[in-house]
């Protein structure tokens, strides 16, 4: 979980059941969109930030969170925060390990990033066989969140999770 999200702990268990709906392997607290969950006079209050503004994914992950908190016995009001703006650091280890695991490379840090994406440094690992000889395919992967590379050794596509700052 994030260290600047301020959710009470008994919520966590339904919160970290919501999974992000673009990538199913990661929860909502491993994409650190929750900025918020508070039980206040029966109702619990959530805030959650967009990983980036227009991400249609926001109104499936607030239907998904009044469902879950509907089927635990609780009203829900849900608000879409903008400020700060989210970024690839709030994506907690776990996140991070199971985008690897499901075939997504995790974002690197900025400088990285800038790297990678120009074609200047093979530096995106391979989330097939581990080899960092991988090239950009396109800046714009499955989302617009993720760039396609491939591996040159293995020659399979991958998606990687842009770092957004």
């Amino acid at each position: 979980m994030i260290e600047h999200a301020d959710i009470d702990t008994e919520l966590i268990p339904i919160l970290d059941k919501v999974s992000d709906p673009e990538i199913p392997v990661l929860t909502i607290l491993d994409m650190g969109v929750v900025r918020y969950a508070k039980l206040v006079d029966d109702v619990v209050l959530i805030k959650i930030t967009p990983t980036y503004s227009g991400c249609p994914a926001m109104d499936v992950i607030a239907d998904d969170i009044t469902a879950a908190f509907k089927k635990a016995g609780y009203k829900v009001n849900i608000d879409l925060i903008l400020s700060p703006a989210w970024t690839t650091d709030w994506i907690s280890e776990e996140g991070r390990d199971a985008l690897e695991k499901y075939g997504i490379a995790p974002p690197l840090d900025a400088d990285a990033d800038k790297e990678a994406l120009l074609g200047n440094k093979k530096i995106v690992k391979c989330t097939n066989c581990g080899s960092h000889n991988t090239k950009l395919v396109s800046q714009f992967g499955s989302t617009a969140c993720k760039a396609l590379f491939q591996c040159e050794d293995c020659q399979e596509p991958f998606d990687y999770f842009k770092c957004l700052k």
